[in-house]
């Protein structure tokens, strides 16, 4: 295991962190604590530190079992939980959005299921887009100066957002955003637009969940020795649809993989963390997470990065597209644009 700076932080966290959104029994895709503890005890084993999970995952009964789990040995992991989603039950409004009322009686709480003094890292989990960024960010910082938090994160939120909270950070000495979180994979590639430039203009963090789409490139639904009824039966947390294109892109990996001698899940994880972005992975059995972590051993090279890389191409939109255009090469960069050295160019691998 090797371990990466959280943004401008000086954090330092494991290059793949774990998902617990499965730890505990309140959904039929979820796990007992008999079967999650060996999860987790391989993820230690291999050397992890960052735990990702979040207030209403299972009920709150994720963070109950973290807590348990990291309770002999506190300091030696970076717990990250996230409020804004209500924990099911009481149908209060207030127990939901990004407002201060809610975010202070949810770190109280998270605190309590995590029997923990305080948290490494504190998620918004999502923008509701009725509390003002200064607000939440003051709010953040608040907490940062009592000793409930040490730094903050802000998941599945627009770039511009991030921007407007970092601006705060600048311009008012609020907290700055050390992390964001974002749905990031061969097959989902749409935050190389803005999210990723951002994370490089302003050293912020990033972690990727459902790095491997669900399991689309595990390489499970293209493995020839399958009925066409299990290639087609996707997981009940798949979110990307197994449609031609992404099976293509599947099956470009497993051909990648097999001409380089590995397995499809690893190149894809490799791929993910040569940009510098921390995978989250989740696993039902140890052996699982032991397969995930064993992707840190895999180094592609250039000319395998680059094959991966138009794998999964999207299109860009506008403006981003007219960065090829032959007029904005010829007269944005005077015609020698491949001679420039532009840090923060659309597609650019940092």
């Amino acid at each position: 295991m090797r371990y990466r700076i959280l943004g401008r932080s000086g954090l330092r966290v494991s290059q793949i962190a774990l998902g617990t959104m499965t730890f505990g029994e309140a959904a039929e895709w979820s796990r007992p604590e008999k079967e999650c503890r060996p999860v987790f005890d391989a993820y230690v084993d291999g050397g992890g530190n960052f735990i990702d999970t979040a207030n209403m995952y299972t009920g709150g009964e994720s963070e109950r079992m973290i807590g348990r789990f990291v309770k002999d040995d506190r300091e030696r992991f970076v717990i990250s939980t996230k409020y804004v989603n209500a924990v099911p039950g009481r149908n209060d409004p207030n127990e939901a959005g990004m407002h201060r009322k809610n975010i202070v009686q949810s770190v109280e709480k998270s605190l309590t299921r995590l029997g923990v003094d305080y948290i490494d890292l504190y998620y918004a989990h999502f923008w509701d887009f009725t509390t003002p960024t200064e607000e939440v960010m003051r709010a953040f910082d608040d907490l940062i100066r009592a000793g409930k938090i040490l730094h903050v994160g802000l998941s599945d939120v627009p770039a511009w957002i991030v921007s407007r909270a970092q601006a705060f950070h600048e311009l008012r000495g609020l907290a700055p955003v050390a992390c964001m979180q974002l749905e990031y994979s061969l097959v989902q590639r749409s935050i190389e637009r803005e999210h990723i430039p951002l994370s490089a203009a302003h050293d912020v963090a990033l972690t990727a969940w459902s790095p491997l789409a669900g399991g689309i490139l595990t390489g499970k639904y293209t493995r020839q020795d399958q009925s066409s009824d299990s290639g087609n039966r996707l997981d009940s947390m798949q979110l990307q649809p197994l449609d031609e294109r992404n099976r293509a892109i599947a099956r470009g990996l497993a051909d990648i993989a097999g001409e380089i001698g590995a397995k499809p899940a690893h190149v894809a994880l490799a791929w993910i963390m040569s940009r510098g972005i921390v995978p989250i992975c989740g696993a039902t059995r140890p052996e699982q997470m032991r397969e995930n972590l064993a992707a840190c051993d895999l180094i592609l090279s250039p000319e395998t990065l680059d094959r991966l890389d138009r794998l999964g191409e999207f299109d860009k939109g506008h403006p981003y597209a007219m960065t090829e255009w032959d007029m904005s090469v010829t007269l944005g960069y005077a015609g020698m644009r491949d001679r420039i050295d532009i840090p923060n160019y659309p597609g650019k691998r940092h």
